[in-house]
């Protein structure tokens, strides 16, 4: 009886834990056994093993019992991701390959009836987690554009199994992978001088991207809404190195390919923009094993939700935890998933059903009742969440200035927003939004004065106490933006400015 071990890694929410293949030959009648609770795809490795075998030219073990342990039990196993593990398990056991050369390596790929790898999803995870351990990664071709956002790695590609084990008996090795150079140039988002007009909205898009305020524009149909929201992306600075590879470890989850043309893909924000008729699974995540969400996609990006009162009301409050938290847990029976979730939320609706409304309700077709039906689907704790309403009117007369040349502001406005940024950085460690309620005392201090107009202002509208501490957050902002260092009224006036859909509701409850 001969026993091997072979390393690899599962694939477990954001995690990927250590699975050893445990490769046993004895004597006995020919079978083959996949144990340690794999699922349907796992236990299907059997015959794509058996035909990789012997596609490559390799013996097959006839005549053998085989017993693949694939530990710890108690771990769930999904997908063909141990193909490559098992098949290289079953050589080391059979004496084709040594065990030294396998040692210090780990193995991660689905293999084809002829031997070829395929790429697997959820391997930068792996390679991390690899990496801590200094082990090799031997992975298949198709991931190598993923893998190589990975610096400081000891990694190699191969196409089939038979160069695998070529790079393992030597001594032709497969070189290592070179990590990816980003480029220096900043994908363009378009201008924020494309809207024409809405001088209030982007004073409110300058204040979200400076400390990563949720905004909700409302407003009637082609105001410019979404064009503010794509806008915005232009105005965030790129992410880290740090921020870039955990947002390419969530895409590697959910199985995005990379696009080997633009490697540098991996250090940019996106914008996620889900149809309203997406289910609570899809924009947060769910299924078995559970896949990130929309919310996790947009993680350190922007997710845009248009037509706020067309999608599902039980959708639409899923969002409330993750945007407290910043993360979203998944359970399932015997099985649960963290996944990061900090996204910027921006939010764009028409407050009345008709689609006619010009800032009055007799410019709407639809009668008070109707209007109020329509915006009684978004719950009261979502809209505390959301730090602005925005009101973006039509403006007819700023259509005089579409056939006049406008200076592009966009680039002179990133540099004032990561001003803006590095200020909040130094002083908090975290930008404005994120605020914790006990740091509020601290950094939004407020006079005797200031704060009883505060007061006064949050009773008339009958806000509620989440909604104050947005307030102070938003004005914290404004006070960075004008470069004063203690909020004053001023502040605090633009701050409860941006309430438009507060103001909306009340009208309406005054009828």
């Amino acid at each position: 009886m001969s026993i091997a071990r072979v390393f690899t890694r599962a694939l477990y929410g954001m995690d990927a834990p250590l699975v050893t293949v445990e490769v046993c030959l004895a004597s006995g009648l020919p079978a083959f056994a996949v144990v340690g609770m794999p699922q349907a795809g796992v236990r299907e490795a059997r015959d794509r093993v058996r035909s990789a075998i012997q596609a490559s030219e390799f013996e097959f073990p006839r005549g053998k019992k085989i017993t693949v342990n694939l530990a710890p039990a108690d771990l769930p196993k999904h997908g063909a991701r141990y193909d490559l593990a098992i098949a290289i398990g079953i050589l080391v056991a059979d004496g084709q390959i040594s065990e030294r050369a396998v040692v210090s390596r780990e193995f991660y790929g689905e293999l084809t009836l002829n031997g070829e790898l395929r790429g697997v999803p959820g391997i930068l995870p792996a390679m991390l987690a690899c990496r801590e351990q200094g082990r090799e990664a031997v992975i298949p071709l198709a991931n190598q554009t993923e893998a190589s956002v990975v610096r400081e790695q000891q990694c190699v590609a191969a196409e089939s199994l038979r160069d695998v084990t070529e790079h393992l008996r030597g001594p032709h090795h497969l070189p290592h992978l070179a990590p990816l150079q980003p480029s220096e140039q900043q994908h363009f988002y378009g201008d924020l001088a494309d809207v024409i007009g809405q001088e209030q909205a982007k004073r409110a898009l300058i204040l979200a991207a400076m400390g990563g305020h949720h905004v909700l524009f409302v407003g009637p149909p082609g105001t410019g809404k979404t064009m503010l929201a794509q806008r915005l992306l232009g105005l965030l600075p790129p992410l880290t190195d740090v921020e870039g590879l955990e947002v390419a470890a969530i895409r590697s989850v959910a199985g995005h390919n990379y696009n080997a043309e633009h490697p540098s893909a991996w250090l940019e924000r996106n914008l996620r923009s889900p149809h309203h008729s997406c289910s609570a699974a899809a924009l947060v995540g769910g299924g078995s094993p559970p896949q990130p969400g929309e919310i996790s996609l947009a993680h350190k990006s922007l997710l845009f939700l248009d037509e706020l009162p067309e999608f599902s009301r039980h959708v639409l409050d899923s969002l409330r935890e993750p945007l407290e938290s910043g993360q979203v847990s998944i359970s399932r029976a015997g099985y649960q998933a963290t996944f990061p979730a900090q996204f910027q939320l921006v939010c764009a609706l028409n407050p009345s059903p008709c689609g006619h409304f010009d800032g009055t309700l007799a410019s709407a077709r639809a009668t008070p009742d109707q209007i109020t039906r329509y915006l009684g689907r978004l719950s009261g704790p979502l809209l505390d969440r959301l730090d602005m309403q925005v009101e973006v009117p039509r403006q007819p007369d700023v259509l005089k200035q579409q056939h006049q040349q406008q200076e592009p502001q966009t680039p002179k406005l990133r540099k004032q927003v990561a001003k803006a940024r590095v200020l909040q950085m130094r002083r908090q460690g975290c930008l404005n939004s994120e605020l914790k309620t006990a740091q509020l005392a601290e950094f939004c201090r407020l006079s005797d004065d200031d704060h009883s107009f505060l007061v006064a202002a949050i009773e008339r509208f009958k806000l509620s106490h989440r909604a104050y501490h947005r307030v102070l957050r938003l004005a914290r902002t404004i006070a960075d933006a004008a470069e004063v260092e203690h909020i004053n009224k001023t502040h605090l006036a633009e701050a409860l400015s941006y309430r438009a859909l507060d103001r909306l509701l009340q009208q309406l409850q005054e009828l």
